[in-house]
């Protein structure tokens, strides 16, 4: 080559090359926290940004004589961190349940009608009353509420309640009316209508039992879809989360999804599982998995499976019975070859499996069916999950490192649970529970999570959880099985670096390191500095994403 074009060559090569050129965003004074690729933690003072992702961190001198003619935010001395990932939240729910009634706070039965009827009557026009976040043990009803309960708050219209878990519902008489149910109505498969002493529905449908309501209730139109979405996506920012792993979309969330990515209206990063391996998965899978669409803002390459139900409605099943249930051993969702056989399509399509497994009998369903289908089909290095790992047989925690399996686990299950896990499953089985410590110290990777909205959404309440065990009360004293405690740099990896590789991001999230999208967060205290006690109480002040501010705190 002519030395003339080499000599322009190298001219343009240096324009493009990060930490040369010039820069379009320098954000300063900051008390910078971010992991590098090892997992150690890195202190800064400045963030250079250019075109959306990170160019450099450091001090501020070095990098405002780098910075030429960016713009300038100064950061005022708060703390900034990466944008945390959320790695098992339910994006769409949690808009419709912020746009329908919020049980969630209601510490008794009767606050919780009267929450009811005062919503109903602000709704005079809506044909179905929606909602969530009921939670019968901090009733302290020691049972399930009914539909002639629910009658007193409305009766002349349907009403359709989700559990805190989203695994079991609350009807009115007039919504199983609606649906046909009568006493002579059949559960169905890996579902639980329950029932009075003569067999009467009394108005809590289980797992697969609450599609028989579910199935009654209108589609929502797609202004109500994307008034969730919306909703959501503010929620998020407020939060401080940048990246969501949704498990469990359906083919109108995905097409949803591609429309915002499309007119750019993404301002947090999702990475979405489609549910199951039916019709939907064979639609959207048909040109192989999604990856970095939409400017990286929209990543579908993984299948969400169900195992069991869940602890609080005694639908997760267990290799013995309840111990506050003994007739009771909960539900395995489908049979070994069914759900092996489901693993084995996803697989051979390429997708990431993620199995929904609370109890132990679950969980090794889960793990004899990966092993079974990696006989198969191979697939091993598809960084497999099981999601929430709740409950674990002692001989079954390696088989997690032998089929390679992440543990994709939410710390606000164990401080929300804490008050009747003991009394469902027993002293001894208790010790294989939530067993955050047990998994990391074998080598299996933890991501965080939260199961918004069936449990809180903000990452802060799982960094406490996870660190404390202990609710916002600093109760129980020493936290709940404190030897399961995670520190503080392990919590904070499992919302950012592990994240970002559990969702195969590795190369562009997770950390501030150059070249990364420069997603970050500024908030309202030092959390490697002030006590863990008080990691519930920090507040985001800004959130941006791509380098760009999708949220400001207004004080």
């Amino acid at each position: 080559m002519p030395f003339f074009p080499r000599v322009l060559l190298l001219i343009a090569l240096l324009a493009t090359t990060p930490g040369v050129r010039g820069a379009d965003l320098l954000v300063r004074n900051v008390n910078g926290y971010t992991l590098d690729r090892h997992g150690q933690l890195q202190h800064f003072q400045a963030l250079l940004v250019d075109q959306g992702k990170v160019v450099a961190t450091g001090n501020v001198a070095e990098l405002a004589k780098r910075a030429g003619n960016a713009r300038v935010v100064d950061g005022h001395g708060d703390t900034l961190l990466p944008g945390l990932t959320d790695s098992h939240g339910h994006v769409m729910q949690l808009g419709r349940i912020r746009n329908q009634i919020d049980l969630s706070q209601t510490s008794s039965l009767a606050q919780a009608l009267a929450a009811v009827k005062v919503y109903a009557n602000a709704q005079p026009d809506t044909a179905w009353i929606r909602g969530g976040g009921w939670n019968q043990e901090l009733w302290k009803l020691g049972r399930f509420p009914t539909a002639q309960e629910l009658d007193t708050a409305v009766a002349n219209r349907p009403v359709w309640l989700e559990r805190i878990d989203g695994h079991s519902g609350w009807a009115n008489s007039a919504a199983m009316k609606r649906a046909g149910i009568t006493r002579e109505t059949r559960d169905p498969p890996g579902g639980r209508i329950e029932r009075d002493a003569a067999g009467k529905p009394t108005g809590v449908f289980v797992d697969a039992a609450a599609a028989l309501i579910d199935s009654k209730i209108p589609l929502p139109t797609a202004s109500e879809q994307a008034a969730a979405l919306d909703t959501a996506l503010a929620e998020l920012a407020r939060l401080g989360i940048t990246s969501v792993d949704d498990p469990g979309i359906d083919l109108a969330t995905y097409q949803l999804y591609r429309q915002y990515a499309d007119a750019h209206k993404l301002t947090a990063r999702i990475y979405a599982l489609i549910h199951n391996t039916g019709a939907d998965f064979d639609t959207v899978s048909q040109h192989g998995p999604l990856i970095g669409y939409g400017g990286d803002f929209l990543t579908v390459r993984g299948v969400k499976l169900f195992a069991d139900g869940a602890l609080g409605s005694r639908g997760a099943a267990m290799l013995a019975p309840y111990s506050d249930d003994p007739a009771n051993s909960g539900t395995l969702f489908q049979t070994p070859a069914e759900l092996t056989a489901m693993i084995g399509k996803a697989l051979g399509k390429g997708y990431q499996v993620a199995i929904h497994a609370i109890g132990d009998r679950a969980n090794r369903e889960v793990l004899d069916g990966f092993e079974a289908a990696y006989k198969q089909h191979g697939g091993e290095n598809l960084r497999n999950r099981v999601e929430h790992a709740q409950i674990v047989s002692p001989q079954d925690f390696p088989r997690f490192v032998s089929l390679h399996l992440i543990a994709s686990m939410q710390p606000v299950h164990a401080t929300s649970d804490m008050n009747m896990a003991e009394e469902r499953i027993g002293r001894q089985r208790i010790l294989g529970a939530y067993a955050w410590q047990r998994f990391l110290k074998q080598g299996t990777m933890i991501v965080g999570g939260s199961d918004f909205p069936f449990d809180a959404d903000n990452p802060f309440d799982g960094l406490h959880a996870a660190v404390t065990r202990q609710d916002h009360h600093n109760l129980p004293a020493g936290g709940w099985y404190p030897a399961q405690d995670m520190t503080l740099l392990q919590a904070f990896r499992a919302y950012t670096l592990d994240a970002a590789w559990a969702s195969y991001h590795e190369q562009s999230l997770g950390t501030l390191e150059p070249g990364k999208w420069a997603d970050f967060i500024l908030i309202d205290r030092d959390i490697f500095k002030n006590a863990p006690q008080d990691l519930w109480k920090t507040r985001v002040l800004q959130t941006w994403v791509g380098g760009k501010q999708v949220y400001a705190a207004h004080d």
